[in-house]
């Protein structure tokens, strides 16, 4: 396991070298895919959105520019190689050990289900990768219909658990704009575009470009869906 951690070490040195700069103190945040809880036809139906919560919530959270979020892509090339996560759970220990690995002191997790009325349950919880402990947890549930609004509750969260920096009034408001826009965004909307993070996750970037851009058509005021096609277009 040594060997694989090291090995890793020197892949993401140069992997994620532009984005930790020496010079940069800000805490950095990694968020690993959540969890599929969901029971019975549920489960698979549901399973695109363990990659597409953690990308919802990395860009949530990187709206705070005091704080340094990793990308989603450094760290899915980090769990592929290194084979990690192939049941979707990362253990406690195992997620420090990759914060060290990507410089990041908070590794956030957590896992989702869904009950009989209609409402989404997301657990959240972030690893000290110094320490390897729990450092905080939260529990977030809504109606399933107001699932993007739920994610922006649970990213404000982490930024007050977490203690980190206060993000600043101009952002706050761009954030807080942001979420007032999308909240009536459907959940139909958020299963298209997680689709399109998981085929992009597994190099089809032909079907993740065109379920991007069936989302955007769709829903024209899905903001993130509009970035991440404009991203994966321009290959950033």
């Amino acid at each position: 396991m040594l060997k694989y951690f090291a090995r890793a070490a020197a892949m993401l040195a140069v992997m994620v070298a532009p984005v930790l700069a020496q010079d940069d103190t800000r805490p950095t945040v990694a968020v690993l895919p959540f969890v599929n809880s969901a029971i019975g036809s549920n489960n698979a139906e549901l399973e695109p959105l363990t990659k597409g919560i953690a990308d919802l919530l990395i860009t949530d959270l990187a709206q705070n520019p005091r704080i340094r979020v990793v990308e989603r892509e450094n760290i899915m090339k980090l769990l592929a190689e290194q084979d990690l996560a192939r049941d979707g759970r990362v253990e406690d220990a195992t997620a420090a050990r990759i914060g060290k690995l990507l410089g990041a002191k908070h590794m956030v997790t957590g896992s989702f289900l869904t009950d009989k009325t209609g409402t989404m349950v997301v657990t959240i919880k972030s690893i000290d990768s110094e320490t390897g402990r729990i450092e905080w947890a939260h529990v977030e549930r809504g109606k399933i219909d107001e699932f993007l609004s739920i994610i922006a509750k649970v990213g404000s969260t982490a930024n007050m658990g977490l203690k980190l920096p206060e993000i600043p009034a101009a952002a706050r408001q761009t954030s807080e704009a942001k979420a007032e826009k999308q909240k009536k965004i459907p959940f139909a909307a958020v299963m298209m575009y997680s689709r399109a993070i998981s085929a992009q996750d597994a190099g089809n970037k032909a079907e993740a470009v065109s379920l991007f851009k069936q989302t955007v058509q769709k829903f024209p005021d899905f903001a993130d869906a509009q970035s991440a096609l404009k991203k994966i277009e321009s290959g950033e």
